[in-house]
């Protein structure tokens, strides 16, 4: 693990009250500039909460959050979030919200550059013609498309989405994840997104986080595993069945979540702190002694 990671996550812990166990605890984790995490595991097993530090909207009872070489203490610009709820403001218009943004990150800006600004996003998200529109006008892909262009308009070092798309039928869902992985295509940006989509996650990933989920003694999970996802980037939803690949990663993530959630994690010790493997199913042993551009900082195990 390198100490310039653009996103480190170190020992971090959270306990309710007088709980006796912690809902997570000892998780450490690297996030590296423009990397696309996704987070699977259980209801209850504390991704979301992992989400809330992350954005500053909570706080750890233990550890730390490091991002861009700064502590994560509170709320940010730095960090845009997009919930699964929508959470537009239903009193403004498509390009109100999303300028309401704008201004709080750029006070300074004219409100022609705002409007410009943010008109680029509304056309990023497909949105264009719609600006006048208040949310009760909108369907409900058209609200999450808002909330992702707002959050984009705000040119957050990283972005964090909850389970954005789960309240979405299958074609609406697919159409904007399309788009969510062009926009990111584009910018570069740096996303932890929270799934319960096995598929949403090979589609979109770089890597997938598996959480631990331990039920019979109490949740006190764990990042058990980081799955390398090794399927090409240029991959899109009509093709990315047809990847000899696929099945591998996609079996395993199952497999994990059915019959090894609660199974006892095996750290890597590194300099003291406990690391989750990094696992790469896709690969077969030819393949993953001829790929010289996997450069894991973790033992590769299939």
């Amino acid at each position: 693990m390198s100490s310039h990671s653009f996103l480190q996550i170190r020992e971090l812990s959270k306990r309710y009250g007088g709980a006796p166990k912690p809902v997570f605890e000892g998780i450490n984790v690297d996030i590296e500039r423009g990397e696309f995490v996704c987070i699977i595991g259980h209801s209850g097993c504390g991704k979301t909460t992992i989400l809330n530090i992350l954005s500053g909207l909570d706080s750890a009872s233990g550890g730390n959050v490091v991002m861009d070489g700064r502590e994560v203490s509170g709320p940010s610009l730095d960090r845009g979030v997009v919930f699964q709820g929508h959470a537009l403001m239903p009193w403004l218009t498509v390009a109100a919200n999303i300028a309401f943004a704008v201004k709080s990150r750029w006070p300074d800006w004219s409100r022609e550059r705002i409007q410009q600004h943010g008109q680029k996003y509304i056309d990023l998200v497909r949105l264009t013609g719609n600006e006048s529109k208040k949310p009760s006008e909108l369907s409900g892909g058209m609200k999450q498309r808002v909330g992702i262009a707002r959050a984009f308009a705000i040119q957050p070092k990283m972005l964090l989405l909850d389970e954005p798309f789960g309240a979405l039928d299958a074609l609406t869902r697919g159409t904007i994840q399309d788009e969510l992985l062009s926009i990111c295509s584009q910018t570069q940006q740096t996303v932890f997104m929270i799934t319960h989509d096995v598929d949403e996650a090979i589609l979109l990933a770089d890597k997938i986080m598996l959480m631990s989920s331990n039920t019979s003694t109490g949740p006190a999970a764990r990042i058990a595993e980081v799955v390398v996802n090794t399927l090409p980037k240029t991959r899109t939803r009509a093709d990315i069945h047809h990847h000899p690949q696929f099945y591998k990663i996609r079996n395993h993530l199952v497999d994990f979540l059915v019959n090894r959630s609660s199974a006892p994690t095996v750290m890597n010790s590194i300099g003291g702190i406990g690391y989750p493997p990094e696992i790469f199913p896709g690969l077969t042993s030819e393949e993953d002694s001829s790929d010289k551009s996997q450069k894991p900082s973790l033992k590769k195990i299939k």
